[in-house]
């Protein structure tokens, strides 16, 4: 049986499985990111559970890896040739597409972890069936895919979709890109340890509300511009602060869009829970492989 090897890394943490040409997952491991160290050592950690995953797909379960599909934070160049997660400093321009074919051998195609999430979700998802809308995943960051009239949405460069960079608090505080009052800065997790010397794992009531009250007001802002009427939204901070969150966001989210067409705007969690995004990271695999199999038969 055929399988693609998913990989998914963000900001906290690195996952790598085995999923069948359906979205379910076989096998899986995860570790934190190492952020004492530099480019080399990160990759390092990557490349162990990489190499694991490929010795237990033919000895555990007798399954053949025929491709490999990547979601990371972002920004990033095309098909992840180069990556440059905000939140991982040790990797800026870091060539994570070759690398991963040296290791690998077989064929590499990534994109970012938010889109990978709208690509899982609206394959077997909260999103089933749905043309137009945007997922987002509130982690370490804050990053979006969005869907519009049945495309995943790309951009000039590919990074489309990055709604952690929207200004929610004009004036607020300095995010890692450089500007000021993003959604990042003021909704991650990182920018909640940062405001409140907790983690994230350890809310307050107000801090919860506070965090859904603003992705809901990002979301507006997008869903007013390209008239969604769905946002389906993942990550351990969004998944862990529970309906607390959600029902903050879907207030702030109703408060702002006034439009007829978007009066009914919902917001919901994802229903991949956190196997989303390496379903998604799969997905990109099998996406890139479809795609690459139609030139070669176009040619």
């Amino acid at each position: 049986m055929d399988v693609v090897l998913a990989i998914d890394i963000g900001g906290t943490k690195m996952a790598v499985g085995l999923m069948k040409m359906t979205g379910e997952l076989i096998d899986l491991e995860r570790e934190p990111v190492n952020h004492d160290l530099d480019g080399e050592g990160v990759f390092g950690q990557l490349e162990t559970m990489v190499v694991s995953q490929l010795e237990r797909a033919v000895e555990h379960h007798e399954v053949r890896p025929v491709v490999v599909g990547v979601g990371c934070a972002g920004p990033l160049t095309e098909n992840c040739e180069t990556v440059s997660p905000l939140n991982i400093r040790a990797w800026r321009n870091f060539p994570l597409r070759e690398r991963l074919q040296q290791v690998t051998k077989l064929g590499v195609y990534g994109d970012l972890d938010a889109k990978a999430l709208a690509l899982a979700e609206g394959w077997i998802g909260a999103a089933q069936g749905r043309s137009n809308f945007m997922a987002m995943v509130v982690s370490t960051g804050v990053g979006g895919g969005i869907v519009l009239d049945g495309q995943l949405l790309d951009g000039a460069t590919g990074n489309a979709g990055h709604i952690g960079h929207v200004i929610v608090e004009p004036n607020g505080r300095r995010c890692a890109c450089g500007s000021r009052g993003c959604l990042e800065a003021e909704a991650s997790g990182t920018a909640i340890e940062a405001i409140t010397g907790r983690p994230p794992t350890e809310p307050t009531y107000d801090i919860m509300v506070r965090t859904g009250r603003l992705v809901g007001r990002g979301a507006a802002s997008v869903c007013n511009a390209l008239d969604l009427d769905f946002v389906v939204v993942g990550g351990s901070v969004a998944l862990g602060f529970g309906a607390t969150f959600f029902n903050a966001a879907q207030d702030s989210l109703s408060e702002h869009c006034r439009l007829s067409f978007v009066r009914g705007v919902r917001i919901t969690p994802a229903r991949l829970g956190d196997r989303g995004p390496l379903i998604g990271a799969g997905a990109i695999g099998l996406r890139g492989r479809h795609r690459r199999s139609r030139v070669r038969a176009g040619s």
